[in-house]
């Protein structure tokens, strides 16, 4: 399997690819995958679920070792884990915010979810990273709201860390997700990029 295989979308900034990808995120040739985790690491539904089902036991262990130190992960921050049995050698879990009206500054910590993961990435050498779409699920942020948050974030990270990042790739798994975030993919890079997004 190539690195983008499965890709609906690209484009280049900054010598980093950002990618839509569909499929499925435990199986991506990638050094980071990044959890759309709860704050007590629980791996209890969705892509939570599934990448510590993949990644078995290690995952687990560190998650437990962490919890030990800290009460909860706060919503927006991220932490580190090792990947277990998964390709990707590294465990980015972030707890997102869950949607209520918009007026509970939902927006503002989401965007801090994807910059702290992004952080996080960074500073275990990762230079491939893959992430879920964040608090869209159980946590029902607006599918085409939470992507324009997320395309702008990872944007203007890869802007302020040009050196970062080879791939940073966005892996959906429905048809319907990957319309939706396909849709604000072309626009983020056509309205703040000015430049038309790979198909």
């Amino acid at each position: 399997m190539s690195d983008a295989s499965n890709a609906t979308r690209s484009h280049t900034r900054h010598q980093t690819v950002v990618r839509l990808v569909q499929g499925d995120i435990t199986t991506r040739p990638v050094d980071a995958i990044v959890n759309a985790a709860d704050p007590k690491l629980s791996g209890g539904g969705g892509v939570d679920r599934a990448i510590h089902a993949a990644g078995g036991s290690a995952i687990r262990a560190a998650c437990d070792a962490w919890l030990a130190e800290h009460e909860a992960l706060q919503t927006g921050e991220a932490m580190l884990t090792p990947g277990g049995d998964l390709p990707a050698a590294h465990v980015v879990h972030t707890v997102g915010p869950r949607f209520v009206d918009g007026q509970q500054s939902e927006y503002v910590l989401l965007e801090r979810a994807w910059r702290n993961s992004l952080q996080v990435a960074h500073g275990a050498e990762a230079r491939r990273v893959a992430a879920p779409s964040i608090s869209t699920g159980t946590f029902q942020f607006p599918i085409a709201e939470a992507a324009l948050v997320a395309l702008n974030t990872t944007f203007r990270f890869i802007d302020g860390h040009r050196d970062a990042f080879d791939t940073i790739e966005i892996v959906v798994f429905s048809d319907a997700d990957r319309d939706a975030w396909a849709a604000r993919f072309d626009e983020v890079v056509e309205t703040m990029l000015g430049t038309p997004a790979a198909g």
